[in-house]
């Protein structure tokens, strides 16, 4: 099967969209710019279809060259096969064709390649024939006793003998295969504590589940209790049955003792350890995926946030000795003011901290106060919303995911951006601003430093990484980016361009001034092209001299754009857009494809486009909650209904923030009425989502809520 009608055959898409979107792939086009502008060529295939799609097919050829390869260096032994080449080609994954190179794989020193370099392959020979008897075997083996090759007795020649032929039954491609499927049908993964004392992983110390239906997160939480040594984690098999199929397999009707001891040999001391790994590989790259998919939908909803717009808003990293850090930054993101006050700890001066942030508050014009959730955050909060009470202040406050904060902070990029503050109060400004722009301000950080997933320092870093940029570039090219007012470090994430180019076009903006049309990033260095095709659609320009250029329209289709507008009756004009919008609606688009000859989803995208200029797609999604009072976890009873945020979705359910400093636990079981395989189904970060408490453990803060029978 080649790779086009594997891809099709496996993702469900056809041979023509596979075709052209690998096409598209190989002339160097990203994803996002295929998603969005060329959909009459894909039919419409999406940003994640084609991730899916382009990481499989970079596998597949993978497969394809390490088959070549593999084809090589067995020819050069002169013992490649017909029978072994049809094989190497049909195999389905990385280890059926290492398997079937097992055999021919220069091996490091073995028991077997020991007893080979003392003479004793032809007693091997014997034993594997199975016809010879066991008398005869050992008769013919004392011709093998050979002190100067290190066969001093007849044991060692037998012994070194049937090392050979164990390894010979281990190399078995069929065989390997067939104790990994009877490990993933029959094995148990069982766990047992190195420890009398009490751990997080207390529910594991007597742990026994069949393979076949361990849960992802049950997996990396094994793994990392076995990591930190407090668990022994193994695969178990029915060895007497599994050796009796062994036997079947490899015996037959006929054997001897000395074929049966290599074959036990081989069993317990080669292929069943090599399928004990394998098995925890595979369960471990399963949970793995799962988990990462988890943090990119978690990553994913949290970025797309809706933003606070037009609010000029406080930002307060809370802490106990060093006090809060203020920042005030106005509706653009631009810092106002800064300061700190001490108002956590019982020696501090409340009173004046509270009359410190009124004037701030006031001086500035402040709509939103936004709250860091870390330590000190519920001392802070408490503070301000009796703050909020006491001096009657028409303002609300939201405490915020402080995440990442610190990492930013602290990094080179914040240095550059803001050298003349200290650590902490970099970290207030972030709190501010995420609120204003999560978008914009999360960019900034590592997003495994974001938090919104389960487990993530224990998967691969590499694949994590890969895959989380994946899912912020898909976020700010689906929402579109400020050209004159966006960092490097959102930028960097636009379709086509690159660390260096994103650098290069903020030291464009600043010497020259912001750009006023889209054209004028062809005058930034380094900027091709290919570059420009890539990454114009995504670049806004608000009040430019081209009102197109603030919109998802690419360059390439403004003729199309124009002469839609001529149509209106009215001029191509920003002052004419909102005046168009009723004739717009009226046109039939499949009439207007055909004569403007353009693809009907093209003409759709722009005609959307040119019904809401400028448009945030985020505006379409719930905005956060604000408070002007505050609940205590001692206040929470059984049975009360409340109104909360979905701030973590996991694999056992969902975590609400519900106003009490403590986010409370939605079960899987207690999210809907209806079954559903994964939180995800029903709920996204984000979310505002009404609960009911089950119950509440004050020692161990603790909240149990449910979704159950609520609207």
């Amino acid at each position: 099967m080649d790779i086009i009608r594997q891809l099709s055959s496996e993702l469900k898409i056809s041979e023509k969209q596979i075709h052209a979107a690998v096409g598209l792939l190989d002339e160097g086009n990203t994803v996002p710019f295929i998603a969005r502008y060329r959909k009459e060529a894909t039919d419409g295939l999406t940003d994640e279809q084609l991730r899916d799609l382009s990481d499989r097919l970079n596998y597949l050829r993978g497969l394809n060259t390490r088959k070549e390869e593999v084809m090589r260096l067995i020819s050069e032994q002169d013992k490649m096969t017909d029978e072994l080449a049809i094989k190497i080609a049909a195999a389905a994954t990385l280890t059926e064709v290492e398997d079937l190179y097992r055999p021919y794989k220069l091996k490091r020193k073995t028991r077997a390649t020991v007893a080979k370099e003392k003479g004793l392959e032809g007693l091997a020979e014997l034993i594997l024939s199975k016809k010879t008897s066991d008398a005869d075997i050992s008769r013919q083996a004392e011709q093998y006793i050979d002190a100067e090759k290190g066969v001093e007795t007849l044991a060692e020649a037998l012994d070194g003998a049937k090392d050979i032929v164990a390894e010979a039954i281990s190399d078995d491609a069929e065989l390997r295969k067939k104790m990994r499927l009877a490990a993933r049908i029959k094995g148990e993964l069982s766990a047992s504590a190195n420890t009398t004392e009490s751990t997080v992983y207390d529910m594991y110390y007597d742990f026994s589940e069949p393979v076949s239906a361990m849960a992802p997160h049950r997996i990396l939480a094994l793994n990392r209790a076995e990591k930190e040594k407090v668990l022994s984690v193994k695969v178990a098999l029915e060895e007497a049955a599994v050796q009796a199929l062994l036997k079947k397999m490899v015996i037959g009707e006929e054997g001897h003792a000395f074929f049966e001891d290599a074959l036990n040999d081989a069993y317990k001391r080669l292929i069943f350890p090599a399928t004990e790994r394998e098995i925890r590989n595979e369960l471990t790259e399963k949970a793995e995926e799962q988990a990462i998919k988890v943090f990119a939908e978690n990553l994913k909803n949290l970025l797309l946030v809706a933003p606070v717009k037009g609010k000029t808003v406080m930002g307060l990293d809370p802490g106990y000795r060093t006090g809060n850090k203020v920042a005030v930054v106005d509706e653009t993101g631009k810092v106002l003011d800064t300061g700190v006050v001490y108002m956590t700890l019982e020696n501090h001066d409340l009173e004046k901290a509270k009359k410190t942030l009124t004037a701030l508050i006031k001086k500035h014009g402040v709509s939103i106060i936004a709250i860091g959730n870390g330590t000190a955050s519920k001392e802070t909060e408490m503070a301000v919303a009796d703050m909020i009470k006491d001096f009657g202040l028409a303002i609300h406050y939201i405490v915020v995911s402080e995440s990442g904060a610190s990492v930013y902070s602290a990094s080179k990029l914040a240095t550059q951006e803001f050298p003349e503050y200290d650590v902490s109060l970099r970290s207030a400004v972030s709190i501010a601003r995420r609120l204003q722009d999560p978008l914009a301000e999360l960019v900034k950080i590592d997003p495994k430093a974001i938090g919104v997933g389960q487990y993530q320092h224990d998967v691969n870093q590499k694949r994590l990484s890969d895959t989380l940029s994946g899912v912020v570039e898909n976020c700010v090219n689906q929402v579109g980016v400020d050209l004159n007012t966006a960092s490097p470090s959102l930028l960097k994430y636009v379709s086509g361009i690159s660390s260096g180019v994103a650098e290069n076009i903020v030291a464009h903006r600043n010497e020259i001034g912001r750009f006023e049309t889209r054209e004028q990033l062809k005058d930034v260095s380094k900027l091709g092209p290919k570059v420009f095709e890539q990454c114009a659609g995504f670049l806004r320009i608000p009040n430019g001299r081209n009102v197109l250029d603030n919109t998802a329209i690419h360059p390439e289709s403004y003729s199309v754009a124009k002469q839609l507008m001529l149509k209106t009756g009215f001029e191509p004009t920003r002052e004419s857009l909102n005046q168009m919008r009723g004739t717009l609606d009226k046109m039939d688009a499949k009439s207007l494809a055909a004569e403007l000859n353009i693809g009907l989803p093209t003409l759709n995208d722009i005609l959307n486009e040119l019904k809401k200029p400028g448009r945030d797609p985020r505006e379409a999604f719930e905005p956060p909650i604000l408070k002007s009072d505050i609940m205590h976890l001692e206040d929470l009873k059984s049975g009360m209904v409340l109104t909360g945020t979905v701030r973590n979705v996991v694999d056992f359910g969902a975590f609400v923030d519900i106003g009490v400093h403590q986010d409370g636990l939605v079960h899987l079981s207690e999210i809907s009425d209806s079954f559903i395989n994964h939180p995800l189904d029903k709920l996204k970060v984000g979310d505002v989502v009404n609960v009911k408490v089950l119950s509440v453990d004050a020692v161990k803060k603790r909240i149990a809520l449910t979704m159950k029978g609520m609207s």
